[in-house]
């Protein structure tokens, strides 16, 4: 069973065979909402168009929290919001899957911030996710919009670190968090060893939920942790790609879930990001690659490469060429990661050289242009890659190198899957306007 998170990191996915007849109940009853269908439990069915809430205010949360959505300059909430804070702030179980960067990590930050009741050395709050900067990525949310909210501590913990400094953090009362954000590696070592006690947990959470269930030695620590909290208590998951196969698998967990699913799957492509390719030999990539970042426009840029060494090497070329560039992946230090992380967060850096730990659910803002050096394997990879770029509803811009067969029919695939023909591109270039918010 694994308890290293070095080996939760990079994951290849891997088609988990089900024989669940609940795959075909997932879709019983479905009702489409517009660019949504919306199932389970006693929810409201009607109309997508306005179900959603005009203004943050209309969820009546606490005062406490509007001033932090204010102050993160939010007015309007996604469709996403709309559909799930309403009924997940009432306790109701809730089951999403919708695009990338449509603000899915603020349903379940929001929701449980309004329904908390901090007590002095107990944990009501558990999130989980699959890589580290994602839980850093979390954590760093429940602060933004817990600002005004003193007496509530957020903890995360994954590993990599010292587990000892963990240990410590949960033996004080006054250090000791109400809300833990952690991947399930190091979160099963600390229940194992009675370091944690799960007994008071009211919400419990998994972010990019596929990643972890689809995967059998994550989701052993997933049950195991799940077993570990009280029967009566709200679950909630949510990813950007979810197979009719893996929903019956997150439905155990739940009861009469609400469930927001998009109902096809060219809608998982995202509006506002403009998808092209270039097809090269392996020896043009890095040509083409100095050429775009010396004529394109752009806030900041990721660029994806299918492992370690390359990104290592990549990373090297970029920077003798003078390009501001840092790689983040899972073969540098765990403390090494996170720096680099925040420095490109904090706009410190603009160029990221990253493998797929990057690849799912990291939100930074300013990235509008992704570039796909090495093409991934599937589309779902793809999906979760470029939406990187143009995060909640924004322009953004995405380019994928394709160099050999295998590129060839992952393309095919890509535009099969979403029903979108990707336009090679142009040799002129793309127009600054169509990409960059003005």
């Amino acid at each position: 069973m694994a308890t290293h998170e070095e080996d939760l990191i990079d994951y290849s996915d891997e088609e988990l065979q089900t024989t669940d007849n609940g795959a075909a109940a997932a879709t019983n009853g479905k009702e489409k909402t517009g660019d949504l269908t919306v199932t389970g439990g006693t929810t409201t069915k009607g109309s997508y168009v306005g179900v959603h809430a005009q203004s943050f205010e209309d969820f009546l949360l606490k005062p406490e929290l509007v001033r932090a959505i204010t102050d993160c300059g939010f007015e309007h909430p996604s469709e996403v919001q709309g559909l799930c804070i309403p009924q997940a702030i009432l306790g109701s179980d809730v089951l999403c899957q919708a695009k990338s960067g449509l603000g899915k990590t603020a349903v379940f930050v929001l929701a449980s911030l309004q329904q908390i009741e901090p007590i002095a050395g107990e944990t009501s709050v558990l999130v989980m996710c699959h890589t580290r900067e994602l839980a850093y990525q979390i954590r760093a949310e429940y602060q933004r919009f817990g600002k005004y909210m003193p007496n509530v501590k957020t903890g995360v913990f994954y590993g990599g670190m010292p587990i000892q400094k963990d240990i410590e953090l949960l033996s004080n009362p006054e250090t000791h968090p109400h809300i833990i954000v952690a991947t399930p590696g190091r979160l099963n070592a600390l229940v194992r060893e009675k370091k944690l006690k799960l007994g008071s947990i009211r919400q419990f959470i998994l972010d990019e939920c596929d990643k972890m269930l689809d995967q059998i030695d994550m989701r052993r620590d997933v049950q195991e942790i799940f077993r570990a909290t009280p029967p009566q208590k709200q679950v909630m998951m949510f990813s950007a790609t979810l197979s009719k196969e893996t929903r019956p698998i997150c439905k155990k967990f739940m009861q009469s879930p609400l469930e927001i699913f998009v109902d096809s799957d060219q809608k998982l492509t995202l509006h506002g990001l403009q998808q092209y390719y270039i097809k090269l030999s392996e020896s043009e990539k890095n040509r083409k690659l100095n050429d775009l970042l010396d004529n394109l426009e752009f806030n900041q840029v990721i660029i994806f490469v299918k492992n370690t060494t390359r990104a290592t090497e990549l990373d090297k070329l970029l920077r003798e060429c003078n390009f501001p560039s840092i790689a983040v992946h899972s073969g540098i230090s765990q403390e090494d990661r996170i720096k680099r992380y925040k420095e490109f967060k904090d706009f410190e850096k603009r160029i990221c050289v990253a493998t797929d730990v990057f690849g799912r659910g990291i939100d930074i803002e300013k990235i509008n242009l992704a570039i796909n050096y090495d093409l991934p394997k599937d589309a779902d990879s793809y999906l979760h890659r470029v939406g990187r770029a143009g995060r909640f509803g924004t322009k953004g811009l995405s380019i994928s190198f394709v160099s050999t067969t295998e590129d060839e029919e992952v393309l095919q695939a890509i535009e099969k899957r979403f029903e979108v023909a990707l336009p090679e591109f142009p040799p002129e270039g793309v127009e600054s306007s169509t990409y960059m918010a003005q």
